[in-house]
């Protein structure tokens, strides 16, 4: 279809994003956390078996194996960087089309759940213990959420003002509607075609009604046939426009303040350890010029001793 359904295109993204989301997030994802590893397991094991026959003779079999050694038959420790790209891919099928498909944080929710209990166990059990690193933050995944939220505010506002039905029926209800309801609205969509105005061979050749059809509506906002400008884009086309723009510039700016002010109303460090820090800070700076104003009382303190005069008792002289 070249067009969206009259229910609208928004069905076919929320069908699409609950397949991702139930089929691949919730189910394939799982199942791979589970059978990957083990696969990868047992064929290594099988390899080595196959390699190291001989050597396993000149081993002694009574030397009983040590935690190092079933440690070693484990999978090696790749990172963390396909587990946060995972989550990556997740976050942006949530954010950036939940106006679409409004269940996908809900599902997302679930896939976490589970997950966490997969990855705890395949971490455990059949990857090898990692290397333990201090880290202050997740370094450029923060800068990689950052730009996906930013960019998830202009496609959300855009899939509800372009995709949606919902702009249009706002502008005809409180701009064209004689009683203010919806009353009326699916004409008001309809434009008019006359059917003498086809192109030689674009005609349909046979229609489904007995008489002949002169006047065709179909979805658009165009002037009449018999208007001095046929089928050019209506003044009530403008509008629509002029009002999907201004949603745009609307929602993104509130998303905008609505976030400023959440980040403002919960920092990332609460004021009173802020006020505890400062305190801090001045208690430590009024030591330090304490400290340095003793030194210099000490030292202004000392006795002064003339440079370049010494003095000889009488019983030196008295060798001489």
């Amino acid at each position: 279809m070249e067009e969206c359904a009259p229910a609208g295109c928004l069905i076919e993204v929320c069908i699409q994003l609950g397949m991702i989301m139930l089929g691949k997030q919730l189910i394939q994802n799982n199942v791979f956390e589970i059978a990957i590893p083990k696969l990868k397991k047992m064929y290594r094991t099988y390899k080595e078996e196959k390699e190291g026959g001989e050597k396993k003779k000149d081993k002694d079999p009574n030397r009983p194996r040590h935690r190092w050694d079933l440690d070693y038959e484990l999978e090696p420790y790749e990172g963390l960087s396909p587990e946060y790209m995972e989550m990556i891919i997740q976050y942006g099928f949530v954010t950036l089309f939940v106006a679409s498909f409004p269940l996908a944080p809900l599902f997302a929710l679930l896939n976490n759940v589970i997950e966490i209990r997969l990855d705890a166990a395949k971490f455990v059990t059949e990857i090898r213990r990692p290397d333990a690193v201090r880290e202050k933050e997740i370094g450029i995944w923060h800068n990689i959420l950052s730009g996906i939220s930013k960019f998830a505010v202009i496609t959300n506002a855009f899939v509800i003002s372009f995709t949606s039905e919902f702009i249009p029926r706002m502008v005809y209800q409180y701009l064209y509607s004689e009683t203010g309801t919806m009353h009326g609205f699916t004409d008001h969509t309809l434009a008019y075609f006359n059917t003498s105005n086809f192109k030689p061979g674009t005609a349909p050749n046979s229609t489904r009604f007995d008489r002949e059809l002169r006047i065709c509506r179909y979805k658009d906002y165009r002037d009449p046939p018999w208007s001095p400008e046929s089928y050019q884009l209506s003044k009530q086309y403008w509008s629509v426009l002029a009002a999907r723009l201004a949603f745009v510039i609307f929602f993104q700016n509130l998303a905008m303040f609505l976030s400023m002010l959440v980040a403002w109303l919960i920092p990332n460090v609460p004021r009173s350890l802020k006020e505890r820090m400062k305190h801090d800070k001045a208690l430590l700076m009024d030591l330090l010029l304490s400290e340095e104003a003793e030194k210099q009382r000490r030292q202004s303190q000392r006795p002064v001793h003339s440079k370049g005069f010494f003095c000889v008792s009488p019983e030196l002289n008295h060798w001489n």
